[in-house]
């Protein structure tokens, strides 16, 4: 498997599912790197679901925040990381410097010696937002997608369900 792999696309699109398939076929032990919060009951019940397709022996970490700290030390196997837009929402609402955690990041990425699989949104694609956090948000994906993705070897873009290769892993 490519060392280091970004899996984009819209909501729904599929894009989980295709990175736990990879990980999964890449044999070993994988470990899946959670930033989603149970905010409300909503957001536990979509964590629930996720964790609940997962094979039993795969480790969770949840790392909201940490997200390059959970990255160095969970370093052994596959390492899945989903997602990095709500990592970045939660960078965002927590008032942290974001460009300089998703620095810490690419950085990190470079000093893996396992397999890497990111899963993030691609928020840019529909129209501009009507306010400014939204905006905020939507021009620090589009920065944030843009480096992970000039890092890591191999870009999947998933659409209903349907993997397309952006840039070719070796």
């Amino acid at each position: 498997m490519t060392t280091t792999l970004l899996v984009t696309g819209g909501a729904r699109s599929g894009k989980s599912h295709y990175a736990e398939v990879r990980a999964a076929a890449a044999g070993g032990p994988v470990t899946y790197i959670a930033t989603a919060e149970r905010g409300d009951a909503e957001m536990a019940r979509r964590i629930a679901d996720h964790v609940d397709r997962r094979p039993a022996d795969w480790q969770t970490v949840e790392a909201p925040v940490a997200l390059a700290a959970a990255l160095e030390t969970s370093d052994g196997g596959v390492r899945v990381v989903d997602c990095l837009t709500l990592w970045l929402s939660n960078l965002i609402h927590a008032e942290r410097d974001w460009r300089a955690d998703v620095d810490a990041l690419v950085a990190c990425l470079g000093r893996q010696s396992g397999p890497v699989i990111l899963v993030t949104n691609e928020v840019g694609s529909g129209i501009v937002p009507d306010n400014a956090l939204a905006r905020r948000f939507q021009d620090a994906s589009g920065v944030m997608n843009r480096l992970v993705a000039d890092r890591v070897a191999e870009v999947v873009l998933v659409v209903a369900g349907q993997p397309l290769r952006i840039k070719p892993g070796g």
